[in-house]
């Protein structure tokens, strides 16, 4: 069952609950399956890697976890401040608008 998301990739959002909270970055990757987004520079985990073959090498690799789509809300760049979506129906089509002020998202 796949569920609709309220964010899309290339989307700028903050987030709004967790250890992250208050950082804002560029959502890289939407799972709707799972409920879940890849938000750059939000949620980095350090893996341990050992190496496989002679020429690999070992170490410690971080990188940014998948998290919950509800965590996060969109992140409207004139207001500055997460904000819901709003959209403005015209002949050209649908686009989201910030809810607050009104600018395009």
């Amino acid at each position: 069952m796949i569920k609709k998301m309220h964010v899309r990739s290339g989307d700028t959002v903050m987030v709004i609950s967790g250890d992250d909270k208050g950082k804002t970055g560029k959502v890289l990757t939407v799972s709707p399956k799972e409920g879940k987004i890849i938000v750059e520079g939000v949620n980095r985990v350090t893996k341990h890697v050992k190496a496989r073959k002679a020429t690999d090498e070992s170490g410690r690799i971080t990188g940014e976890a998948a998290m919950y789509a509800c965590k996060v809300q969109l992140y409207c760049g004139s207001c500055k401040k997460p904000t819901r979506a709003a959209y403005n129906v015209s002949e050209s089509g649908k686009e989201r608008i910030c809810a607050k002020c009104r600018a395009k998202l």
